[in-house]
């Protein structure tokens, strides 16, 4: 997002509509309406849109649509942080979030990481911001000082701060959020040899760099880099508001970091993005290839031609951390096809595609089409163009779909494509590096389905393969992203944080499996998980996910009637389980009754069932499974 582009709300902008909706008393009913609307709007209109939200309560959003997600967070720090509400609120809403926020006391964080009975803890949020600012260590600091005393009082408080992440991983239920400390010019100024002030440079990025590996002990935990927002010009601080009111980070750095937990929030909320479907002309390169030729095309030579190799050299980048790249282009594909395999000036080839749509089908059809050949839905996709009008006629006819808007000028497209984080997740596993080739192997076994009069004849000639076993310990970062990011199979859509997994594969008496698929084309990885526990005589199914790429192959029937022989041969009398509803997931609804299921309640959001072990239904006979269960203790 362009911090420059600061200005009021115009009439008809998304502040505008808010305020309407506002008045008419409609909001609430609207409120999916919304974050489609704030999908171009600026720091500011997001501040403002924050600010008018803060008088409309959760509540009577949830009322109108149940199912909107909430994110709860709890602020706390060292300075005055009152001015991070508004941009937060903006923030999430544009991501079709509501916030429901706890404010701590001015320079409360200590107690209020400390103690577990705090108002902190007792809101169980999904995002405790503990925001740092320098006076957190300087305050510890005597007058006058040296860099040896900053040295000190620095370690001192990454120890400090070491020992509340351990109090919280303990007694927390979500992810605490600390940033790196900004080192202001006028500390370094106060030391008269250049020799000090190279030292205390040295000190403090070195103890921000041991603060950003406080990730690394502690699974709860999440450092934002604030050095990379400064980079971009956002002033540190207002001087009056920091000596006069205690307000230590100005108020365009808290709304950059809003900006930033915001994308924390979409990942814990299941809504990263998976698919970069890109647009070729003026996008990828520069001309028009039906008018200038494979010849004529700006790509690789030149300035602007640097800066296209520039944009391609980023989306290889995402593509090899897992993001579907997809080319969705106005032109005939066979001088597409040309370019892609032949001219030297491309970074990115026809391999690098999961798909190469290239016709003259409106793209907001093709974006669907898209989405429904990978088995995602289009709030996967984010979509690229140049063209304000294709832009524009995708968030008209798919508000579900992220637009990022390029303009005439190449060299800006990278900021463009990276200011929102879409593809941001708390950790990168070694599952999504292979995904692009799965995604593509998926495609193959589309074309080979088709091949066949029937179904039955496919699954038989695809030699589906699975393995149940407990999750290594290098699979746990993959069982919480499919809990983090699987929302179609997902029986009751629990977000699990890698520290909680972490607490279930060491509990002897959880249920933890990794659900693993294999067939004719290839190894799908790890691409489920059933998470359960014994109380007595009864085994709880907590949850069963599954994803979409291996949907109707049989692997989820396999997978429950080999978990309900398990029961059964470890003394269990009966299993229960649970499915609680969500935009998303309806198509599962009837899952546990259709497996013999009966239900023991039931309501509009929520039923629970039971099994009695009596008739367990066969692994259907075209897959080959094996299974591991590791014995919980009773």
């Amino acid at each position: 997002m362009d911090s420059t582009r600061d200005s009021t709300s115009a009439p008809g902008s998304a502040v505008d509509w808010l305020r309407r909706r506002l008045a008419d008393g409609d909001l609430p009913g609207r409120y999916p309406e919304l974050a489609p609307r704030l999908g171009t709007a600026t720091p500011a209109e997001l501040r403002q849109a924050g600010t008018l939200l803060q008088r409309l309560g959760p509540e009577r959003v949830l009322a109108a649509h149940p199912g909107t997600p909430v994110v709860r967070v709890a602020v706390t720090g060292h300075s005055t942080l009152d001015a991070i509400r508004a941009p937060l609120t903006g923030e999430l809403a544009r991501h079709g979030l509501l916030l429901d926020a706890t404010m701590t006391d001015f320079d409360s964080y200590l107690f209020a990481l400390s103690d577990p009975g705090s108002e902190l803890y007792q809101a169980e949020p999904d995002l405790a911001l503990c925001v740092l600012d320098p006076w957190t260590v300087f305050d510890e600091v005597p007058v006058p000082w040296r860099v040896e005393d900053v040295e000190a009082a620095f370690k001192a408080k990454l120890a400090q701060l070491d020992g509340l992440a351990r109090t919280f991983s303990a007694a927390g239920r979500g992810v605490l959020v600390y940033n790196t400390i900004p080192l202001p010019a006028r500390f370094g100024d106060q030391l008269v040899d250049l020799r000090s002030r190279a030292r205390l440079g040295a000190v403090w990025r070195e103890a921000n760099a041991a603060l950003l590996r406080l990730t690394e002990d502690h699974p709860a935990v999440v450092v934002l880099d604030l050095d990379p927002v400064l980079a971009d010009g956002v002033p540190l601080s207002d001087a009056r508001m920091s000596v006069y009111a205690k307000a230590h980070l100005s108020a365009e750095l808290l709304a950059r970091y809003a900006h930033r937990v915001a994308h924390l929030a979409r990942v814990l909320t299941g809504r990263t993005k998976k698919v970069l479907a890109l647009d070729l002309d003026n996008t990828l390169w520069g001309g028009i290839l039906g008018d200038d030729g494979i010849e004529g095309i700006e790509i690789g030579d030149g300035h602007r031609g640097e800066a296209f190799a520039a944009f391609q050299r980023v989306a290889k980048q995402l593509g090899e951390q897992g993001v579907l790249l997809a080319a969705v282009s106005k032109n005939d594909l066979e001088p597409v096809g040309r370019v892609l395999r032949e001219h030297p000036g491309m970074v990115l080839r026809e391999e690098d595609f999961v798909r190469v749509s290239a016709d003259w089908q409106p793209k907001h059809l093709r974006l669907a089409e898209l989405a429904t050949d990978l088995g995602l839905g289009v709030d996967s996709v984010v979509f690229v163009d140049d063209s304000a009008y294709e832009c524009g006629l995708v968030r008209e006819k798919l508000p579900e779909v992220a637009v990022v808007g390029v303009d005439a000028e190449p060299a800006r497209h990278v900021a463009a494509l990276l200011a929102d984080g879409w593809f941001d997740s708390r950790e990168l596993t070694a599952d999504d590096r292979h995904r692009p080739a799965r995604y593509r192997e998926e495609l193959v076994r589309k074309d080979f389905l088709e091949s066949f009069d029937s179904v039955r004849d496919y699954l038989a000639e695809l030699g589906v393969r699975i393995r149940l076993a407990p999750p290594t310990a290098a699979e746990l970062a993959r069982v919480s992203q499919i809990t983090l990011r699987t929302n179609q199979f997902n029986l009751t859509t629990e977000r699990l944080q890698p520290d909680r997994v972490h607490e279930l594969a060491a509990d002897p008496g959880a249920l933890l499996l990794a659900v693993h698929a294999s067939d004719r084309f290839g190894d799908n990885g790890l691409v489920g998980a059933v998470l359960g526990h014994r109380a007595g005589g009864v085994l709880e199914i907590d949850n069963f996910l599954l994803s979409c790429r291996v949907f109707s192959r049989g692997i989820e029937q396999a997978t429950l009637s080999t978990v309900l022989e398990h029961a059964r041969a470890t003394g269990a009398k009966e299993v229960r389980a649970s499915y609680r509803r969500t935009a998303k997931n309806a198509k599962v609804a009837k899952f546990y009754p259709r497996n013999g299921f009966t239900v023991v309640a039931e309501d509009d959001t929520s039923a629970t069932f039971r099994h009695d072990l009596a008739d367990i239904a066969a692994v259907p006979a075209h897959i080959e499974l094996t299974a591991d269960f590791r014995e919980p203790k009773q």
